[in-house]
Protein backbone atom coordinates (compact mmCIF):
# COMPACT_ATOMS: atom_id res chain seq x y z
CA UNK A 1 0.00 0.00 0.00
CA UNK A 2 1.05 3.57 -0.61
CA UNK A 3 2.51 5.89 1.98
CA UNK A 4 0.33 8.17 4.09
CA UNK A 5 1.55 11.75 3.87
CA UNK A 6 0.29 14.75 5.83
CA UNK A 7 0.56 17.79 3.59
CA UNK A 8 -0.19 21.53 3.65
CA UNK A 9 1.16 25.00 3.11
CA UNK A 10 2.33 26.30 6.48
CA UNK A 11 3.58 29.57 7.95
CA UNK A 12 6.94 29.89 9.68
CA UNK A 13 5.13 29.72 13.02
CA UNK A 14 3.20 26.57 12.16
CA UNK A 15 -0.23 27.76 11.01
CA UNK A 16 -2.19 26.46 8.00
CA UNK A 17 -5.00 29.05 8.14
CA UNK A 18 -6.13 32.00 10.22
CA UNK A 19 -8.87 31.78 12.84
CA UNK A 20 -11.51 32.22 10.10
CA UNK A 21 -10.03 29.34 8.06
CA UNK A 22 -8.57 31.73 5.49
CA UNK A 23 -5.11 30.70 4.21
CA UNK A 24 -4.23 34.26 3.21
CA UNK A 25 -0.62 34.62 2.01
CA UNK A 26 0.00 30.88 2.45
CA UNK A 27 -1.32 30.34 -1.07
CA UNK A 28 0.61 33.18 -2.75
CA UNK A 29 3.07 30.68 -4.22
CA UNK A 30 0.25 29.28 -6.37
CA UNK A 31 0.59 32.47 -8.46
CA UNK A 32 4.33 33.12 -8.09
CA UNK A 33 5.47 31.95 -11.52
CA UNK A 34 4.55 31.54 -15.16
CA UNK A 35 4.14 27.76 -15.45
CA UNK A 36 0.43 27.01 -15.79
CA UNK A 37 -0.76 23.95 -13.90
CA UNK A 38 -4.35 22.96 -14.67
CA UNK A 39 -6.60 21.76 -11.85
CA UNK A 40 -9.60 19.46 -11.98
CA UNK A 41 -13.10 20.75 -11.30
CA UNK A 42 -13.72 24.49 -11.48
CA UNK A 43 -10.60 25.75 -9.67
CA UNK A 44 -8.62 28.04 -11.99
CA UNK A 45 -5.11 26.99 -13.04
CA UNK A 46 -2.12 27.71 -10.80
CA UNK A 47 0.82 29.71 -12.13
CA UNK A 48 3.84 28.22 -10.42
CA UNK A 49 7.58 28.66 -10.69
CA UNK A 50 9.33 25.86 -12.53
CA UNK A 51 10.65 24.47 -9.23
CA UNK A 52 7.20 24.42 -7.62
CA UNK A 53 5.54 23.09 -10.77
CA UNK A 54 7.92 20.13 -10.98
CA UNK A 55 7.38 19.34 -7.30
CA UNK A 56 3.61 19.76 -7.51
CA UNK A 57 3.05 17.68 -10.64
CA UNK A 58 5.22 14.87 -9.25
CA UNK A 59 3.19 14.86 -6.00
CA UNK A 60 -0.15 14.89 -7.80
CA UNK A 61 0.87 12.13 -10.22
CA UNK A 62 1.64 9.82 -7.29
CA UNK A 63 -1.49 10.67 -5.30
CA UNK A 64 -4.30 8.12 -5.09
CA UNK A 65 -6.71 9.51 -2.48
CA UNK A 66 -7.16 12.22 0.13
CA UNK A 67 -8.44 12.17 3.70
CA UNK A 68 -10.03 15.37 5.00
CA UNK A 69 -12.28 16.43 7.84
CA UNK A 70 -15.81 17.74 7.76
CA UNK A 71 -14.73 21.34 8.42
CA UNK A 72 -12.58 21.53 5.29
CA UNK A 73 -15.27 19.75 3.30
CA UNK A 74 -17.86 22.32 4.42
CA UNK A 75 -15.58 25.34 3.84
CA UNK A 76 -14.99 24.27 0.24
CA UNK A 77 -18.58 23.11 -0.34
CA UNK A 78 -17.07 19.72 -1.13
CA UNK A 79 -15.18 21.32 -4.01
CA UNK A 80 -18.52 21.21 -5.83
CA UNK A 81 -18.25 17.46 -6.20
CA UNK A 82 -14.77 17.28 -7.79
CA UNK A 83 -11.54 17.83 -5.89
CA UNK A 84 -8.96 20.01 -7.71
CA UNK A 85 -6.39 17.19 -7.49
CA UNK A 86 -8.70 14.81 -9.35
CA UNK A 87 -8.59 11.98 -6.79
CA UNK A 88 -11.20 10.35 -4.52
CA UNK A 89 -11.74 12.00 -1.14
CA UNK A 90 -12.54 10.31 2.15
CA UNK A 91 -14.30 12.65 4.56
CA UNK A 92 -14.06 11.79 8.25
CA UNK A 93 -17.15 13.13 9.99
CA UNK A 94 -19.44 12.49 12.92
CA UNK A 95 -22.44 12.96 10.64
CA UNK A 96 -22.45 12.65 6.81
CA UNK A 97 -24.18 15.55 5.05
CA UNK A 98 -27.80 15.07 4.05
CA UNK A 99 -28.21 18.29 2.06
CA UNK A 100 -25.00 18.46 0.04
CA UNK A 101 -25.57 20.02 -3.37
CA UNK A 102 -23.57 17.38 -5.29
CA UNK A 103 -24.88 14.03 -4.04
CA UNK A 104 -24.30 12.35 -7.42
CA UNK A 105 -20.53 12.78 -7.15
CA UNK A 106 -18.94 9.35 -6.80
CA UNK A 107 -15.56 10.80 -5.75
CA UNK A 108 -16.47 11.31 -2.09
CA UNK A 109 -16.80 8.71 0.63
CA UNK A 110 -18.01 9.62 4.13
CA UNK A 111 -16.84 7.59 7.11
CA UNK A 112 -17.82 7.92 10.75
CA UNK A 113 -15.75 5.21 12.45
CA UNK A 114 -12.61 7.21 13.22
CA UNK A 115 -9.24 7.90 11.65
CA UNK A 116 -8.30 4.23 11.25
CA UNK A 117 -11.41 3.61 9.16
CA UNK A 118 -10.76 6.75 7.12
CA UNK A 119 -7.18 5.74 6.29
CA UNK A 120 -8.24 2.16 5.50
CA UNK A 121 -10.96 3.46 3.19
CA UNK A 122 -8.46 5.73 1.43
CA UNK A 123 -6.04 2.81 1.04
CA UNK A 124 -8.75 0.81 -0.71
CA UNK A 125 -9.27 3.67 -3.13
CA UNK A 126 -5.59 4.51 -3.65
CA UNK A 127 -4.10 1.05 -4.07
CA UNK A 128 -0.33 1.47 -4.27
CA UNK A 129 -0.54 5.24 -4.68
CA UNK A 130 0.03 7.87 -1.98
CA UNK A 131 -2.63 8.98 0.47
CA UNK A 132 -2.69 12.66 1.31
CA UNK A 133 -3.97 13.70 4.72
CA UNK A 134 -5.13 17.26 5.39
CA UNK A 135 -3.19 19.13 8.06
CA UNK A 136 -4.87 20.12 11.31
CA UNK A 137 -7.19 17.84 13.25
CA UNK A 138 -7.16 14.98 10.74
CA UNK A 139 -3.38 14.85 10.31
CA UNK A 140 -2.99 15.07 14.07
CA UNK A 141 -5.34 12.15 14.66
CA UNK A 142 -3.48 10.10 12.05
CA UNK A 143 -0.13 11.05 13.55
CA UNK A 144 -1.19 10.07 17.08
CA UNK A 145 -2.46 6.74 15.70
CA UNK A 146 0.92 6.03 14.09
CA UNK A 147 -0.56 6.08 10.58
CA UNK A 148 1.51 8.89 9.01
CA UNK A 149 4.66 7.92 7.10
CA UNK A 150 5.82 11.36 5.99
CA UNK A 151 5.09 15.03 6.63
CA UNK A 152 5.12 17.36 3.61
CA UNK A 153 5.29 21.08 4.27
CA UNK A 154 5.16 23.91 1.78
CA UNK A 155 6.80 26.45 4.10
CA UNK A 156 5.80 30.03 3.29
CA UNK A 157 7.86 32.99 4.57
CA UNK A 158 5.09 34.59 6.60
CA UNK A 159 4.34 34.79 10.33
CA UNK A 160 0.62 34.53 11.07
CA UNK A 161 0.70 34.80 14.86
CA UNK A 162 -2.51 32.83 15.38
CA UNK A 163 -4.97 30.57 13.65
CA UNK A 164 -5.17 26.84 12.96
CA UNK A 165 -2.00 24.84 13.54
CA UNK A 166 -0.57 22.20 11.23
CA UNK A 167 -0.61 19.78 14.19
CA UNK A 168 -2.71 20.00 17.36
CA UNK A 169 -2.71 18.04 20.60
CA UNK A 170 0.45 16.08 19.82
CA UNK A 171 2.04 14.74 23.04
CA UNK A 172 5.46 16.36 23.61
CA UNK A 173 8.41 14.23 22.58
CA UNK A 174 6.41 11.23 21.42
CA UNK A 175 6.73 11.81 17.67
CA UNK A 176 10.07 12.30 15.96
CA UNK A 177 10.85 13.15 12.35
CA UNK A 178 14.02 12.36 10.42
CA UNK A 179 15.99 14.85 8.34
CA UNK A 180 14.14 16.03 5.23
CA UNK A 181 14.48 13.89 2.14
CA UNK A 182 13.23 16.76 -0.04
CA UNK A 183 14.16 20.45 0.20
CA UNK A 184 13.19 22.54 -2.82
CA UNK A 185 13.51 26.32 -2.69
CA UNK A 186 11.18 28.30 -4.90
CA UNK A 187 9.66 31.78 -5.00
CA UNK A 188 7.47 32.40 -1.93
CA UNK A 189 7.81 28.78 -0.68
CA UNK A 190 10.20 26.02 0.34
CA UNK A 191 8.93 22.49 -0.24
CA UNK A 192 10.07 19.99 2.39
CA UNK A 193 9.36 16.31 3.10
CA UNK A 194 10.14 14.70 6.45
CA UNK A 195 9.93 10.93 7.13
CA UNK A 196 8.24 10.05 10.41
CA UNK A 197 10.51 8.01 12.64
CA UNK A 198 8.69 4.75 13.39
Amino acid sequence: MGKVIASASVSLDGFVADADNNPGALFDWYEAGDVEVVNHGDLPPFHLTRESADYWTSWVSELGALVVGRTLFDITDGWKGKHPLGVPVVVLTHEPPTDWGYPDSDEFRFVTGGIEEAIASAQQLAGDKLIGVAAGTIASQAMRAGLVDEVAMDVVPVVMGEGHKYFVDIPPGEILLDDPTVVIRARRVTHMLFPVRK
